[in-house]
């Protein structure tokens, strides 16, 4: 399982795959648990990249 930590590096990881999105969208996105993520502690926040590519898919579909 591919995994990233932290909003900065899914940043990082959306923009390599040619889907730019801000830190402000990914959080509204958290908040209403629009996009997949994990929390395995508190404060912090993990993204399965598996997962990330399913999402996007999705996404590019209802577009």
């Amino acid at each position: 399982m591919r995994k990233v930590f932290g909003i900065n590096s899914l940043i990082e990881y959306l923009h390599s795959v040619n889907y730019p999105i801000t830190e402000e969208k990914i959080n509204e996105l958290i908040q209403s648990k629009g996009i997949p993520h994990l929390r395995p502690i508190n404060n912090m926040i993990a993204f399965n990249l598996d997962h990330i590519d399913w999402w996007i898919q999705e996404q590019r579909k209802n577009t």
